[in-house]
């Protein structure tokens, strides 16, 4: 099975500034887990900028203006408390999308199996007018939309593992019935959205409350008896993930307890219903995970589950 890795180092170059969570050093640990590990099939491309129009696919054009507008040409300026811009933001919110927009066109073109897309910032809080929880364009809700654009299908579902709610993949399909949005979170915790009861225009968004310090067992319990059933009957024509991996034990911006091994069982999981409803279609992106030592884990863990291995590849295999 060929897995495409989609990143680019001028991603590193959005600056947060001392002691945010969402830093470089995040993106660094991604590298690093790729590289000790090995993984010699895997495909490497460069993300290209996404244009434009593909951020207009999830945002407003005014939104798109003037979110480029407030990126500073020196230091760095806040958009609300937890959302900073620096220079080398212009770059970075541009890789990071044109990489799930890349990815996606890869796996239609038969040039992979599927993707990851090892970028930042994350994009699932960022809302079709408004930038939040470090997120400024919603990565994985351009990628649904380009694919529709693009590629002629209607259905694509986004499925969101991280420990918050995406609000903003959730404000981009709550209308339009053919996008599916499935995400576990834990609740109550920011944004304060994604409740059980919001369901959407045609119960096209599932959500699934876990409780402050849920585990494996809630965890795999959701997926299986209502995460995972509603995806499949969902038939989706390309399945987005929004991997976040800030639910792990170990992150410390949340109280779940989740493990290496519960990612795999959901990279797994998804990856099998894929197969059945669109020939194995699947672009993962990166979201959320601030433990360095368990983004590392847990991603080294997700990307050899969507390579077909049962454990990550020991280093020079």
């Amino acid at each position: 099975m060929t897995t495409l890795f989609m990143t680019h180092t001028e991603c590193l170059f959005h600056d947060t500034g001392t002691g945010h969570p969402e830093r470089p050093d995040r993106l660094r640990a991604v590298f690093h887990a790729i590289d000790e590990t090995g993984y010699p099939d895997l495909l490497r491309r460069e993300a290209p900028l996404a244009t434009d129009a593909q951020l207009a696919l999830a945002h407003s054009d005014a939104y798109v203006q003037k979110l480029v507008a407030a990126i500073p040409a020196s230091g760095r300026r806040n958009l609300d408390p937890d959302t900073v811009v620096s220079p080398g933001s212009a770059e970075a919110v541009r890789r990071a999308a044109g990489a799930v927009v890349a990815a996606v066109d890869a796996v239609f073109a038969g040039d992979a199996d599927n993707a990851f897309c090892a970028v930042r910032p994350p994009g699932h809080h960022a809302e079709p007018d408004r930038p939040m929880g470090f997120c400024l364009f919603n990565n994985a809700a351009i990628g649904a939309l380009h694919a529709r654009q693009a590629h002629g299908i209607r259905r694509v579902a986004v499925v969101d593992f991280d420990v918050h709610h995406g609000n903003g993949t959730q404000a981009r399909f709550r209308d339009d019935p053919e996008l599916m949005y499935l995400s576990s979170h834990q609740w109550p915790l920011y944004p304060g959205t994604g409740a059980a009861h919001e369901t959407g225009v045609a119960d096209n968004l599932v959500n699934l409350c876990l409780e402050p310090t849920a585990g494996t067992e809630d965890f795999r319990r959701v997926w299986s008896e209502t995460g995972l059933p509603r995806l499949r009957a969902f038939a989706p024509e390309l399945v987005i993930i929004s991997a976040g991996f800030d639910g792990h034990e170990h992150d410390p911006l949340a109280s779940l307890n989740l493990t290496d091994a519960d990612y795999g069982w959901i990279t797994g999981e998804i990856m099998t219903i894929a197969t059945e409803c669109c020939d194995g279609r699947l672009v993962s992106v990166l979201e959320g995970g601030y433990d360095l030592d368990a983004l590392q884990s847990a991603t080294r863990v997700h990307v050899s589950t969507l390579q077909g291995e049962t454990a990550p590849p020991t280093e020079g295999s």
